[in-house]
């Protein structure tokens, strides 16, 4: 896995900057949690299948489950505006809240929120 490691005033991120990387189930999200050298771990939206932004699938609840066993902090960047999930919407304003999952559009304002 190829990531960018960046600093911040708020510790190390690491940046997953391949591509074509999927994070299709939780075994692959273990493959980019301990691929990571920092506990801050930023993806793009991209990353994730569709799936992910469905909470009925359970697939967004094993990640955070995973990201508080793990005491990790996750950055999610992406477009957030045309999800029509209301609860998905509703998930991303707690987490941003909480600040140690973090659902938004450029690094620098999910460092602004990161806790």
């Amino acid at each position: 896995m190829i990531f960018e490691e960046l600093d911040s005033e708020k510790g190390p991120i690491s940046f997953l900057k391949e591509d074509d990387y999927i994070i299709q189930d939780k075994d692959s999200f273990f493959d980019l949690i301990y691929s990571a050298s920092s506990d801050t771990i930023a993806v793009h939206s991209s990353h994730f299948p569709e799936h992910f932004f469905d909470l009925k699938t359970g697939f967004a609840g094993e990640i955070f489950q995973k990201i508080t066993n793990y005491q990790k902090r996750f950055i999610v960047l992406g477009d957030y505006s045309n999800i029509p999930s209301k609860s998905f919407k509703d998930l991303i304003y707690e987490t941003n809240k909480n600040g140690k999952v973090i659902f938004v559009e450029t690094l620098a304002e999910a460092i602004r929120l990161l806790k």
